[in-house]
């Protein structure tokens, strides 16, 4: 089954770019970008050896598994651009649930499965990590910003030994291939990229974030820089930082870091 666009995001004008093997979606898509392409445009393919993923941090995809990135080239300021990975926390997470339907009608008794999203850019099953978002952005011609939002899911196999564990989608029971879960998710996108509305529709974004989010109201930690700052996790604010009220009751935005719920003793499981 080859890599094809759902009939949504047809609609919507998106292109795409699919790939038998690559380093990088993230790396190929901002290439265009720099070449002049002004998007929207998909990269895909199903097995990816040279990712990037949050933080510089290694995103390999094993033949089988999702590299997905999405270049979109907007007028926006970058601290804007920088909530469009809400948009796609959201999109990826309809997207599995789509895909997911049968294997939770299998699920005999069992509570369904659900796809939460962890700040800032994670969506996690059974508290286990399915998959990973990261956004590039430069500036290009025209004084607009070249933004690729990459989307990696572990749809045949989960890597092993990472601090938060890892799971797939087969682990899970959802028998589907990397080909299936993409036409899902480039409908999606194109419905939440269009609520999103280049940042005017952040409120209602963040509204339905706020419904998938893991932690909310739980104990945090955030390893920030050489610091750590713990309290609870209270909302995300209007520009999507962590909102972390302290002991004393200040309440603290939280722009980057790495997340761990529960006290900082416990830091390892992010």
């Amino acid at each position: 089954m080859a890599f094809s666009l759902g009939s949504r995001a047809i609609s919507a004008g998106y292109r795409l770019a699919a790939f038998d093997q690559v380093g990088s979606t993230n790396t190929e898509a901002m290439a265009r970008a720099r070449d002049g392409d002004r998007g929207s445009i998909w990269f895909v393919t199903s097995e990816q050896t040279a990712g990037k993923g949050r933080r510089q941090r290694a995103w390999i995809a094993p033949r089988g598994n999702l590299a997905s990135s999405v270049l979109e080239v907007i007028d926006v300021a970058p601290a804007t651009a920088a909530t469009l990975g809400f948009a796609a926390g959201l999109a990826i997470a309809s997207a599995l649930e789509a895909v997911s339907i049968e294997a939770n009608l299998r699920r005999a008794g069992a509570d369904p499965l659900k796809f939460q999203l962890k700040w800032p850019n994670d969506v996690l099953v059974e508290k286990q990590k399915l998959v990973g978002i990261s956004l590039e952005a430069e500036a290009v011609a025209g004084n607009r910003l070249a933004v690729v939002v990459g989307i990696g899911t572990n749809v045949l196999t989960a890597p092993e030994g990472t601090p938060t564990p890892a799971t797939s989608l087969k682990a899970l029971g959802v028998d589907i291939g990397a080909e299936e879960l993409f036409a899902e998710l480039s409908d999606s996108w194109a419905e939440f990229r269009g609520i999103w509305d280049l940042g005017h529709g952040f409120d209602e974004i963040r509204r339905l974030w706020l419904e998938r989010a893991t932690g909310l109201g739980q104990p945090v930690a955030i390893q920030t820089g050489g610091s750590t700052v713990e309290g609870t996790f209270d909302t995300i604010d209007e520009t999507g930082c962590m909102m972390v009220r302290t002991t004393d009751g200040t309440r603290v935005p939280i722009s980057a870091g790495d997340v761990y719920f529960g006290s900082a003793k416990s830091a390892g499981a992010a």
